[in-house]
């Protein structure tokens, strides 16, 4: 009825200013966990299934034939076990970079002018975070819209160009890319207080995401694992998934969740990692628990009681010969 209507921040594209601190703490505590698994993983150790997604925490990959890799039938769903990265830990969703996200939207032909960054940095960007390498428009006026159609964003303004080149210090941290790489073992001695200074970050992460995402908005693809931080999505064709030919490539974009944003990837609980490996015959007495909460457990943190039921650590695995025997 083109009625305006009145618009809420960060909807008219002001900040939440009681948000703003917990984008600085959701930052700060994503530089823990990046550095914490990159130096738990020189101890750890972590295996990743070279076909498929699945990842396991122990001395060695276990024997689950739940395989589902383009070769999995020639090893009878048996797992091809690799050394597993931090990337197999804490699952790289990269976002496009907007310096203004009530702008044009980003369109095919101009994709590559934009970078891609964790997906959690470019929300806590937008949530007002400033970091120099990564500019953000911070509006004093608010937007204007009649239904979805955008009346008033203050005019367009020019991306500034990046001061500082890209291989920062800042932005080193920010990222998985080659972390491993750039912190050393830590002493053995240091492993159970780094392991918990990185379950303490990756909770801070989860539960500052979820308080940011109840406020701005994160789309993401009901296709494909493609995220997009901001008011709506892009207009890259670039999904692959089940009939892209009838969207010409196109996202179907839909609100997102917190595990879209930042994805747990469960793997299977050990008890005894220096154990026998888990089998497929009591796989239904075994436990899940995310990567990271699986690898700070096996280092000695101490992790919180919400995760207990899904590791079923009140579960007894009984033996082999045992196991037709429990109802």
């Amino acid at each position: 009825m083109n009625i305006e209507k009145a618009l809420e921040p960060p909807k008219n594209g002001l900040l939440v200013p009681d948000l703003i601190p917990v984008a600085y703490e959701v930052v700060d505590a994503w530089k823990v966990l990046i550095k914490g698994l990159a130096q738990l993983l020189h101890v750890i150790p972590v295996h990743a299934c070279s076909e498929c997604s699945e990842v396991h925490v122990a001395q060695t990959g276990h024997h689950i034939q739940d395989c589902c890799g383009p070769t999995s039938s020639s090893r009878r769903s048996f797992h091809s076990w690799v050394k597993g990265s931090i990337n197999d830990m804490l699952v790289p969703i990269e976002s496009y970079h907007l310096y203004d996200p009530f702008g044009r939207r980003i369109k095919h032909e101009a994709r590559f002018e934009y970078d891609r960054i964790p997906a959690v940095v470019e929300l806590c960007i937008q949530a007002g975070v400033d970091i120099p390498e990564y500019p953000s428009r911070r509006r004093t006026k608010p937007v204007r819209m009649i239904g979805k159609k955008v009346i008033d964003r203050g005019g367009f303004v020019e991306e500034p160009k990046r001061w500082c080149s890209a291989n920062s210090s800042s932005l080193v941290d920010l990222d998985t890319y080659g972390a491993c790489g750039l912190y050393p073992p830590p002493p053995l001695s240091g492993v159970a207080r780094i392991a918990q200074e990185t379950m303490d970050a990756y909770e801070i992460v989860r539960l500052g995401v979820d308080k940011l995402m109840r406020k701005y908005t994160v789309k993401a693809c009901g296709y494909c694992s493609e995220v997009h931080v901001g008011p709506w999505g892009h207009s890259v064709k670039l999904c692959g998934e089940f009939k892209h030919q009838w969207r010409d490539g196109k996202h179907g974009w839909q609100d997102a969740t917190v595990e879209e944003v930042f994805p747990p990837n469960y793997v299977w609980h050990v008890q005894d990692p220096k154990g026998p490996p888990l089998g497929g015959a009591l796989k239904r007495f075994y436990g899940k628990a995310p990567a990271v909460v699986e690898l700070c457990m096996q280092a000695g943190a101490q992790i919180p009681c919400k995760y207990r039921p899904m590791m079923r650590l009140d579960i007894v695995v009984p033996e082999s010969e045992e196991a037709r025997l429990v109802a």
